[in-house]
């Protein structure tokens, strides 16, 4: 046996360690080096830390708590009050949180290219594909060029858009005293003008009595999983459900049938044979999509990114409106002498911009309750904050790559220094002068604002509308305060349980 060699292969293991360790200090060396020269030249200080416990267990287990009691948003508020506008702490990863409007607008807007989704993509992926929302850097602006055209006045301020299935939403309303749940009823006409209107044809959810249609079992499931793979972050890997798989699938090959038929019209299109207009001579969101594109997998994607935004955002606004009006007979009869001075039955777009008060209802329902509540951007660049640093959090703070950043919209729209020492209370009328700039984005800000706010703004309008002229009084069903629903957007856990007397 060759003694030498055995020696020399045991030196060798010893070095290897050693030489991992010096290699891997150099490079921490050379990192915090490299910080530290960002940090001097932009003047950045340490921002506040928050205690989290041993790897941010207690921290995480204290959210994991209240997301069970439907509590987490409080929570998440609670740590602003304790800890700051803007903090570090550890959420099983160090994560920055702020609720600070100059931090907020710099990671939307003025620093917008040095923030993406992160893992959120990922998390988006299985539904949502490359689509909009689910998607950064040059993907992201091919897909903003296709949608946002999409969302012109002419076809937000289209009535009949709306009309058909606010209509069937009021029919199924019960007349004879009963307890409705709202929520349930908004959820489905949403998905209804939604389909109608990205499609050419509606899902008729509405009109389907108890029985939900597949496709919006389907999506419902589809969204509830997303929503558990955006909150395990990294460890959506070990995140296995077939239902949701199933869902997914599924889902998607509901709308691919609208985009197989969308691309024959391309084909007729291209031909001449159909020269200007979709079937049926109006407006159909998939066929004009597809004039600019004939990638299959492409338009699904984009569809279903405006479907679950589309959908969403307005059934959330709308129910919560609601929940709220049934327990303010004196916001209801103020609202609904507005709309009674609309002489015409059925609103004009015109008529809905005239609406002041409908407007400051709108507005304050989307302070208390934003769709999207908790949001985050991940840096993918050394970069910072203009504040949040130092011991009076005026000072810039680093940001290095692949650090996330947290914003709570729901934390930052209750802001007594913006919004008043009367922040937590439903008053529409502080916006008779209120200017909150950056403090209020419930469609998001920057380069990345809600493409279909507008549209989301007016149907609601509009269903408010129809609604309180239809019916003189609204009772409540459910004296339970609001408890959140938090999916991928925000919802009552409770419905909107009322009774509405006909007019």
């Amino acid at each position: 046996m060759d003694f030498k060699r055995v020696g020399d292969l045991e030196s060798a293991a010893y070095l290897i360690p050693l030489v991992i360790f010096t290699f891997l200090a150099i490079n921490a060396g050379r990192r915090l080096s490299a910080e530290w020269r960002f940090s001097r030249e932009h003047q950045c200080r340490k921002p506040q830390v928050a205690s989290s416990g041993f790897l941010g267990i207690g921290r995480v287990a204290s959210l994991i708590s209240a997301m069970k009691n439907s509590e987490s948003l409080e929570l998440m508020r609670s740590w602003h009050n304790q800890s700051g506008n803007t903090f570090r702490t550890s959420l099983g990863r160090t994560v920055i949180i702020t609720i600070d409007p100059k931090n907020v607008q710099a990671v939307l807007a003025l620093k917008f290219k040095d923030f993406d989704l992160g893992s959120r993509n990922k998390a988006m992926s299985p539904l949502l594909g490359q689509g909009i929302f689910a998607s950064d850097g040059q993907l992201w602006e091919h897909s903003r060029a296709l949608v946002r055209p999409n969302f012109v006045r002419n076809q937000v301020a289209d009535m009949g858009v709306y009309e058909k299935h606010v209509s069937n939403l009021i029919n199924n309303i019960p007349l004879d005293g009963s307890t409705v749940d709202l929520q349930e009823l908004f959820f489905r006409m949403t998905i209804d003008s939604a389909t109608e209107f990205l499609f050419g044809e509606s899902i008729d959810s509405l009109s389907a009595g108890d029985k939900q249609s597949s496709f919006a079992q389907n999506f419902n499931t589809s969204q509830n999983g997303l929503a558990i793979r955006s909150r395990l972050g990294p460890l959506m890997i070990f995140y296995r459900d077939r239902a949701f798989s199933r869902a997914t699938a599924e889902a998607r090959r509901f709308v691919d049938q609208f985009v197989q038929k969308a691309l024959d019209y391309r084909a007729a299109y291209a031909d001449g044979k159909d020269t200007a207009k979709a079937p049926e001579q109006r407006y159909v969101f998939i066929y004009e999509l597809c004039k600019q594109t004939a990638d299959r997998t492409e338009l699904t994607d984009q569809l279903l990114n405006v479907l679950l935004a589309g959908r969403d955002t307005t059934a959330g606004l709308l129910s919560i409106t609601f929940f709220i009006l049934a327990r303010r007979p004196d916001i209801w009869n103020r609202l609904r002498d507005e709309v009674l001075k609309v002489e015409e039955e059925k609103p004009c777009f015109e008529d809905l911009k005239s609406m002041t008060y409908l407007t400051w209802v709108l507005h304050e329902t989307l302070r208390l309750y934003p769709a999207v509540p908790v949001n985050m951007r991940m840096a993918n660049k050394d970069t910072y904050l203009p504040v949040g640093g130092g011991p009076d959090g005026t000072a810039p703070i680093f940001v290095p790559k692949g650090q996330e950043v947290i914003y709570s919209v729901y934390s930052m729209h209750r802001l007594p220094a913006v919004f008043g020492q009367d922040a937590t209370e439903y008053r529409p009328e502080r916006w008779a002068s209120l200017k909150p700039g950056w403090a209020y984005i419930p469609f998001n800000g920057g380069p990345r604002i809600c493409p279909g706010q507008q549209f989301a703004l007016t149907e609601a309008s509009y269903t408010i509308m129809r609604i309180l002229r239809r019916f003189k009084s609204i009772e409540c069903r459910d004296e339970e305060p609001f408890k959140e629903a938090l999916t991928l957007t925000l919802a009552s856990k409770n419905g909107t349980k009322v009774c509405l007397t006909p007019a």
